[in-house]
């Protein structure tokens, strides 16, 4: 199984205004870094929760026709299409009413339909089939607060400490903070 970024957030859960205001920064001078560590922030806590924030799409390849296709990065929204390549590597495209759309659970799924049955196609050896899909709770309004929160203690932790190591000190604090807020909804994976 393989997992890629298709289509980045067009916009961050933290704007620069918040998180800004959050710093105590009034001036200009470090916009691009504090723009830089809300992305980072942002990727460090999809990555941690195993979920994604704002709308983005993704691909997912995988080896073989399982159960049932489980969709990592919840919440999802849509399932754009379910794509295969057979052993001469020509692509087919399998047909919306033959699976149903499960985007009620967590992670979201791809359930045959009905009476339907995966192709019976032989699939190359590897990656034969990917199935594009849309994810994200939406618009930045929609993700939830302790996401944002757990995403300005990082930005301000990281913008005070510019460097990899803080000599004599210890960040436990700020760490147990973090995973705290971010723990609530984490999506174990399978």
């Amino acid at each position: 199984m393989a997992l890629k970024l298709i289509t980045a957030p067009v916009s961050e859960p933290i704007d620069l205004t918040t998180a800004k205001s959050h710093l105590r920064v009034d001036t200009i001078d470090d916009d691009s870094l504090i723009t830089s560590l809300i992305i980072a922030a942002r990727e460090y806590a999809q990555g941690f929760q195993n979920r994604a924030f704002v709308t983005q799409t993704y691909e997912l390849w995988l080896d073989a026709w399982p159960e049932y296709i489980q969709i990592p990065r919840p919440p999802l929204q849509s399932i754009t299409s379910i794509k295969y390549y057979g052993t001469d590597n020509a692509e087919y495209t399998l047909a919306p009413a033959d699976y149903f759309v499960d985007s009620v659970s967590e992670p979201g799924r791809a359930v045959l339909a009905y009476g339907k049955s995966w192709p019976s196609t032989t699939l190359r050896p590897a990656n034969g089939i990917v199935v594009t899909f849309v994810a994200g709770y939406g618009a930045v309004a929609s993700v939830p607060q302790q996401v944002k929160q757990a995403m300005l203690l990082l930005i301000g932790h990281w913008n005070e400490n510019r460097e990899a190591a803080i000599s004599g000190a210890i960040s436990r604090e700020i760490e147990f903070a973090v995973h705290a807020l971010l723990t609530m909804d984490r999506v174990v994976p399978v």
